[in-house]
C-alpha cells in the first residue's frame, strides 16, 4: 500500500531509531500525537512504558507483546496499550502502522 503524498510529507519525529529502519509522518495536537511508522527493515522494538497508546496495522506484520501477552497483528487489526504498561514488538519491513498516543509530546516533530 502507497500513502498519499499529503501523508508521506508531513513532518516525522525525532525517534532514536535509524532513518533506513523506520520512516515517519505525523500530527501534533495539544491532545494527542498521531503518528505513522513505515519500517523499512525488520526490527526489533524494545520494551517500555508510556502513556496511552492506540495503533492499528495498514500494512504488514508485527508481534507485539503488551504486558505478559503476545500476539501477531495483521492489516485491520487494532491494539490498545494503557498507560504504564510496558509493550515490545518484533515488526517486519514493509509494515505500517498508525499510532495515536495520548501525550502530545511523546515525540518531538522534526523542523525541516
Amino acid at each position: 500500500m502507497d500513502l498519499p503524498d499529503f501523508l508521506t510529507n508531513l513532518p516525522g519525529i525525532d525517534v532514536p531509531f535509524p532513518s533506513d529502519v523506520v520512516r515517519t509522518s505525523a500530527i501534533q495536537s495539544d491532545k494527542g500525537l498521531m503518528v505513522i511508522f513505515e519500517i523499512l527493515k525488520d526490527f526489533d522494538l524494545p520494551p517500555h512504558a508510556h502513556q496511552g497508546q492506540w495503533g492499528t496495522v495498514l500494512v504488514g506484520e508485527m508481534a507485539l507483546t503488551i504486558g505478559d501477552e503476545t500476539r501477531t497483528y495483521t492489516p485491520g487489526m487494532s491494539y490498545n496499550i494503557p498507560a504504564g504498561v510496558v509493550h515490545s514488538a518484533k515488526v517486519k519491513a514493509g509494515t505500517k502502522v498508525i499510532d495515536i498516543f495520548e501525550e502530545p509530546d511523546r515525540y518531538a516533530l522534526k523542523v525541516s
